[in-house]
């Protein structure tokens, strides 16, 4: 008990943390000196035996998730945080199918008052009992007043919510939005790997290129990328589609042969390890921390936990990616290919400076290859999810840069 009394004037178990709450940098301890070996001996005995799960509990996010309540019947156990969790994160998005495969879409820009104009009362909520799942963000404005159509694709482990607060606002500006969860990620089909998805990069191209044909999304687009693995995914098909993309903006992403794979990703390719380390719930927002100057609230780290919490599929299909992965060819791959000799449309580099993962070399270094067509931007106070940590931010850079 000494010990526990110990970090409890720091860390506050059952506390809410708020938006944008900066990360504790060092606990405070406080120590208290006996002259009675006796009570030292009593303390001992009091004392908390060794965890060896400890780990799971080490960031503030997940500490709060699995704290239990009052209420024994209310257990925080995986059941209690499905229950609570279930109908979160799902803003703007529906469940769209293409081929064999279901992703989930967010989207923005829909005018609901088109829809209610076409079908009468009745014929809708039919429209609505058939659908799996389906919202609508509202704009000021009609379909002729769009500005364009921004295409949003997210990175590994993560999931499109990340975008949410971005392309409600671009919504709301003029911008038809897209943002779908990758296949294996997110709200999206998570195949078993052999069984219609292999987690390739060609494969992840192929039903990319699939899904936009079933959404009818008009080219040339905007084009919004973050992030690795499947976020270097995006742009690898940005340069093989170059004709579909007016302008491509960059948020934190690995772009030259000098980013570093961050640990979660190495661990993932080792043989057994990598299957432990692919369940772990937590292991989504335990990244996100980790490359962030703050912590998440909780209400948002739900949303990140709740695919990894209702089966083993997504760790699996993260697990598979990450070892057919090929990074450091991907990144020379993205470096070469965005050079002055071989790209001619506009970029924006939106960089947080605060990326605990990509500092702000990689940025400088990916725009000495192609001076005149990229600009950086960079973002006071943003990790490596600028759209995270301040979406307003971003999107002030990207109305100016599409505009």
């Amino acid at each position: 008990m000494a010990l526990f009394s110990m970090f409890t004037s720091t860390f506050n178990l059952s506390t809410t943390y708020p938006y944008r709450t900066k990360l504790p940098l060092t606990p405070t301890r406080v120590v208290s000196v006996k002259a009675s070996s006796k009570d030292g001996e009593d303390n001992d005995k009091n004392a908390p035996e060794f965890n060896p799960f400890g780990f799971v509990t080490d960031n503030p996010s997940s500490r709060s998730a699995i704290q239990l309540p009052q209420s024994p019947a209310e257990d925080g156990n995986v059941g209690q945080m499905l229950y609570r969790t279930e109908d979160k994160g799902k803003e703007f998005g529906s469940y769209v199918k293409s081929g064999k495969l279901r992703w989930f879409v967010r989207e923005t820009g829909i005018i609901i008052s088109m829809l209610t104009n076409m079908l009468s009362v009745v014929k809708f909520m039919k429209l609505l009992d058939k659908c799996i799942f389906l919202s609508f963000s509202l704009f000021a404005g009609s379909a002729e007043s769009r500005r364009g159509t921004i295409l949003f694709l997210h990175g590994a482990p993560t999931q499109s919510f990340s975008y949410r607060v971005v392309m409600s606002q671009l919504g709301d500006a003029g911008f038809h939005c897209f943002a779908p969860d990758w296949i294996g990620f997110g709200f999206s089909d998570k195949p078993q790997p052999g069984y219609g998805f292999n987690y390739t990069e060609k494969e992840f191209h192929d039903a990319l290129d699939n899904l936009l044909d079933v959404l009818r999304v008009e080219s040339p687009l905007f084009l919004v990328v973050q992030g690795f693995l499947v976020g270097s995914y995006g742009l690898t098909w940005a340069l093989k589609n170059s004709s579909k993309i007016s302008k491509l903006a960059i948020l934190n992403s690995p772009l030259t042969d000098s980013s570093v794979v961050p640990g979660l990703f190495q661990k993932l390719r080792i043989p057994l390890f990598g299957e432990f380390t692919c369940q772990n719930a937590i292991e989504a927002e335990r990244f996100i921390e980790a490359g962030s100057p703050y912590v998440l609230k909780n209400e948002k780290a739900d949303v990140y936990r709740l695919p990894y919490l209702s089966s083993s599929g997504p760790g699996f299909a993260l697990l598979e990616a990450a070892r057919k992965a090929n990074f450091k060819g991907t990144f020379r791959e993205i470096a070469e290919g965005f050079s002055t000799e071989r790209w001619d449309k506009p970029i924006l580099l939106a960089w947080g400076l605060s990326d605990k993962y990509l500092p702000q070399s990689v940025a400088e270094e990916f725009q000495k290859g192609n001076p005149t067509q990229i600009k950086l931007k960079l973002i006071e106070g943003a990790g490596h999810m600028p759209q995270e940590d301040w979406p307003e931010k971003v999107v002030d850079a990207l109305r100016m840069f599409f505009f």
